[in-house]
């Protein structure tokens, strides 16, 4: 403990009593309190004597009540004593209940709610003493308490109680509990490569089925769903804007509050933008706590193993840091300075305060940075689900029959209702409609006329709304159009251009000043650009910048690429490569250069940026940017030059994600011919039959994906069975539970695709591959996908697929990587001789393995492979609980060795199949073992028995207590028993 923290002068400050007027300072003499007896004479006196008698009588009274007040002083003070020592024995018991852990955040939080100067002078003693008395323990323990956790409390509930929605500083703040709207948050995510834009990323989450999906609230991210489990760190994604930092607000701000995660002692929010202010810094852990949280100054968080400490680092992909696990070295003390980078990478790795919980948020992109093995629980943000979207938007207006009017004109683009997944979307829509309905309401004249359909439309409204608002505030401008300042526009462009294709979403004072902006400018202009400040702690840690939302800033990159031809009179990319230099002058190079460039990217970064860029291209969106844009050319040729080249496009093998975005391309400009000629074929029925081209598979594709039905199973045969049908709508098959692709004549060709989409953050649960010509190569493709962590396929059906012992060698490794899901698997018709049986078994004996029904038809299994079955089952008997080993050279010797199973106490085998494996009279009476299990039902139809084996099986029969369906061939005619409920009933096979 410091000799700082450990001496506490008692300070006492003058108090004035209530109701007196007399200082105390004020002494009374002696010769003025005796006075001369007054006279008693006729004689009136005159105006200096009768002042000298009141004066006399003044000082008589006072002498009067100071011998009564001496008097009493002895009782006084003896109810003074006893009123202290009473108080202090109160504060005294309950500090002594905190300090044995009694009830203790009842205590806690009484003692804050009614804390005043007597609680806190009671404190300051019962510290001061406790020292005195060499108690520092108890002394740290009450201080830390009371004292440490209460002022991180009270410092971030006011900075966490507010929620600026758009511009930090002109911004108008609201109460973040009137406007909270609860996020969708699941546990686990995808862990692929992200090969999709950001907003296709929550399109596709659009469609997912919430009901296959493990929910976690915000409030229980660290209560492990198992008991035995400790969660310690806790990694949450989420694409941006989509809540994470929201999130991050309320649960500091409910544990401020006292509402929720009491247990926790202290937590410490970092956000990575600010961090980054102190990138080159060497400081200690320490050091860093107490820069960013001053009223935490002389706590000692390794004192006590009894803290419970949260450390929030949110935003990892706005961090500047290298964060390099593998080469930091590593660091324990908590005192010791280091670079920020080891001081963070330690923490997370447990080496820094190892007991501490560390909470980390971030955008999918940058989640790979933080190594698998330091993370104990992997969450994902999804926003808001429809349900939500209404209530945020419901929240937002205070009139309902304006936030009515609002949700129903947002349900009515697909694309935008999809976007309000989004909650900083959601306030743009509700910024932009409700400015638009009060212009309208107020009949006033502008270009805002025309209500926002598509992305283009809401967020050049939205440039003009904030724009005005700007205007308004800062230059009392209030006429209906819009004065542009095209200078600090394209500035703005530039930092937006530059950074995107960096990657960069947070940007510093060397950005702005590389791009030509005025500080202040950036800060104030138009509102688009939020400036965040440190203030907390008395001095400026740092300025960042962002922009609202990153689909802003790829909106904002657009516009400017429209301002550099309409000024330069050239094309953003001439200066990129020699390769596009020679498209540099009109708008239709411009935008096929964009979409080239959309297309050769690996993740889709510019997808929404060419949406914009082609959308802005239309007179229509021009006319609301009017004063900003001048182009001169032939908007509507360019038009229809540019669809026709993405149509162009459209025809090539592209990939289903590139394929989807040129489709709402398409719509950013108005073009839906190859939708609505897509949709005749639908609703004709035609497709199985119909021809089509590339570009119309696309096009089918991008319409049943938008489709407002849930495809809960996909058809290849309603469409058309071929492998290229299967590739051009496989990511339709993503979003499906069930994929129906047997009987299609599909061949290895289509595998690839099919791996991809078991390999992706899928609804897929079951897939019907029957009866196609996979082969083994087909299958060592298909395991791609199915080995990966992702894949959580519970069905497989390959049946009559042209497998052999390698594609079962491939199926059993891929299987046993990712073993926990899969409960049916249907290989029958297959040919996996004794080494494909081997790896078969090796799969079921996995404690892993879940299989429960497994189908191993006409497999060509003989004796030697029973035995390698049997010994796999015994091994791991608990699951399997249907068994078909029919149409194989078993006989009775084989048979035998399958019904050991059911010897084993733990066999859950319910229903075997073994029809037509040449059983005779003589095998029967193995079945006692059988009979006297948990068998439920039993097809022993098409083998060899006769009367005498038929008699054995009745007396087996008889004693049986759970077969309900018993099939037998008598003679050649199956019979079917209906045990429970004595049916009976006979067919001619």
């Amino acid at each position: 403990m410091s000799e700082k923290r450990g001496k506490m002068s008692l300070s006492h400050k003058p108090s004035v009593r209530s109701g007196s007027h007399v200082s105390s300072s004020v002494s009374v003499k002696s010769d003025c309190s005796k006075g001369e007896p007054p006279e008693f004479s006729e004689k009136t006196p005159s105006a200096t004597e009768s002042l000298h008698y009141e004066t006399l009588d003044t000082d008589f009274q006072i002498n009067r009540n100071r011998n009564n007040f001496t008097d009493k002083l002895q009782g006084i003070f003896q109810d003074l004593e006893k009123k202290i020592i009473t108080f202090l024995r109160n504060e005294l018991i309950i500090f002594k209940k905190i300090l044995q852990n009694e009830d203790m955040q009842y205590f806690v939080k009484d003692f804050n709610e009614n804390r005043c100067r007597m609680k806190e002078v009671a404190l300051d003693l019962t510290l001061y003493f406790l020292r005195e008395m060499k108690q520092d323990e108890a002394a740290d323990t009450l201080e830390d308490e009371l004292s440490f956790i209460h002022q991180l409390k009270c410092s971030l509930k006011k900075k966490y109680q507010c929620v600026f929605e758009g511009i930090a500083k002109q911004g108008d703040s609201t109460l973040l509990k009137n406007i909270y709207t609860d996020l969708y948050i699941t546990q686990g995510c995808s862990e692929q490569v992200n090969t999709e834009h950001e907003v296709r990323q929550i399109e596709v989450a659009s469609r997912r089925h919430e009901s296959q999906e493990i929910q976690v609230e915000c409030k229980h991210l660290f209560e492990a769903p198992e008991q035995d489990k400790q969660i310690r760190t806790v990694l949450t994604k989420g694409v941006a804007g989509i809540g994470k930092s929201v999130s991050v607000q309320k649960f500091v701000l409910d544990w401020a509050e006292g509402k929720e995660n009491q247990d926790i002692s202290f937590i410490f929010p970092l956000p990575f933008r600010e961090m980054n202010l102190k990138e080159k810094d060497k400081l200690s852990l320490m050091d860093l706590i107490t820069q960013f949280f001053p009223e935490t100054k002389g706590l000692n968080l390794t004192r006590r193993n009894q803290f419970k400490v949260l450390f929030i680092l949110d935003g990892l992909d706005e961090c500047r840091l290298p964060v390099n696990f593998k080469d930091n070295e590593t660091w324990s003390d908590v005192s010791s300075p280091a670079s920020l980078d080891v001081l963070l990478t330690n923490l997370i790795k447990g080496n820094l305060l190892p007991s501490a919980l560390i909470w980390i948020t971030s955008r999918p992109a940058a989640a790979s940075k933080i190594p698998p093995d330091c993370i104990d629980r992997l969450t994902e943000i999804r926003g808001f689900n429809d349900a939500q979207k209404e209530e945020y938007l419901r929240k937002r207006f205070t009139d309902e029959n304006q936030a009515k009017e609002v949700i129903d004109h947002v349900k009515q683009s697909k694309s935008l209702f999809i976007m309000c997944h989004i909650p900083v979307f959601c306030w743009i829509s509700a910024t932009v409609l409700q400015n638009i309905l009060e212009e309208k309401r107020n009949n006033v004249v502008s270009n805002s006329e025309d209500t926002p359909k598509t992305l283009t439309q809401m967020y050049t409204h939205f440039l003009r709304f904030q724009i005005q608002q700007s205007r308004r505030k800062y230059d009392g401008e209030h006429t209906p159009d819009v004065s542009w300042d095209k200078d600090a526009l394209f500035s703005l462009g530039k930092l937006a251009f530059d950074q995107l294709e960096r990657n960069n979403v947070i940007f510093y004072d060397t950005d702005l000043e590389a791009c030509g902006i005025d500080v202040y400018k950036a800060s104030v202009y138009s509102g688009m650009c939020t400036q965040i400040f440190k203030k907390e702690t008395g001095i400026v840690l740092g300025t960042m910048y962002c922009f609202v939302h990153l689909s802003i800033q790829e909106f904002i990159a657009a516009l400017y690429a429209h301002l550099f031809l309409d000024m330069k009179k050239k094309s953003i990319f001439v200066r990129e490569s020699a390769k596009w230099k020679y498209k540099s002058k009109t708008m239709i190079d411009l935008l096929k250069t964009a979409v080239d460039k959309a297309l050769e990217s690996d993740n889709g970064h510019l997808d929404l940026f060419l949406r914009f860029l082609l959308g802005l291209s239309l007179q229509s969106n021009q006319r609301l940017l009017q004063g900003l844009l001048t182009h001169e050319e032939d908007n509507e040729q360019s038009k229809e030059e540019i669809v026709q080249y993405i149509k162009q496009k459209l025809e090539s093998n592209l990939s289903p994600e590139r394929s989807i975005n040129l489709f709402y391309c398409l719509n950013e400009l108005n073009d839906q011919t190859l939708v609505k000629d897509i949709q005749t074929h639908l609703n004709k029925g035609s497709l199985s039959s119909a021809d089509l081209s590339p570009a119309q598979w696309s096009a089918l594709a991008f319409v049943l994906l938008t489709s407002d039905e849930e495809l809960e199973e996909f058809d290849l045969q309603k469409f058309k069975k071929s492998d290229d049908c299967l590739i051009r709508l496989s990511a339709v098959i993503k979003t499906c539970k069930r994929a129906l692709l047997n009987d299609c004549g599909l061949t290895d060709k289509s595998c690839p695709a099919l791996a991809s989409v078991l390999g992706s953050d899928t609804n897929l649960k079951e897939l019907n591959m029957n009866n196609n010509n996979l082969q083994d190569s087909g299958v060592n493709l298909l395991c791609t996908g199915l080995k990966d962590i992702n894949c959580k396929l519970e069905i497989l059906r390959l049946s009559d697929c042209s497998i052999s012992e390698e594609g079962y060698k491939a199926l059993s490794s891929a299987l046993r990587s990712n073993p926990s899901h899969l409960i049916e698997l249907d290989l029958t018709g297959n040919d996996p001789g004794e080494s494909g049986v081997k790896q078969l078994s090796d799969l079921l004996q996995d404690p892993n393995c879940q299989i429960k029904t497994l189908s191993l038809k006409k497999n060509c299994i003989t004796e030697g492979g029973c035995h390698v079955l049997a010994a796999a089952l015994n091994s791991n008997p608990s699951n399997l609980t249907e068994l078909d080993l029919s149409e194989n050279k078993l006989g009775n010797p084989g048979m035998k060795i399958i019904l050991t199973l059911y010897e084993n106490v733990q066999c859950r085998l319910e229903k075997l199949k073994l029809n037509c494996i040449s059983i005779t009279d003589e095998g029967c009476a193995a079945l006692a073992s059988a009979f006297n299990s948990n068998l439920r039902e039993l097809d022993l139809s098409r083998n060899q028995i006769g009367d005498s084996g038929v008699s054995e099986i009745c007396s087996l029969l008889r004693n049986s207590q759970t077969l309900q369906i018993l099939r037998l061939s008598i003679h050649g005619v199956l019979h079917t028993v209906m045990v429970s409920t004595s049916c009976y009933s006979k067919a001619t096979p």
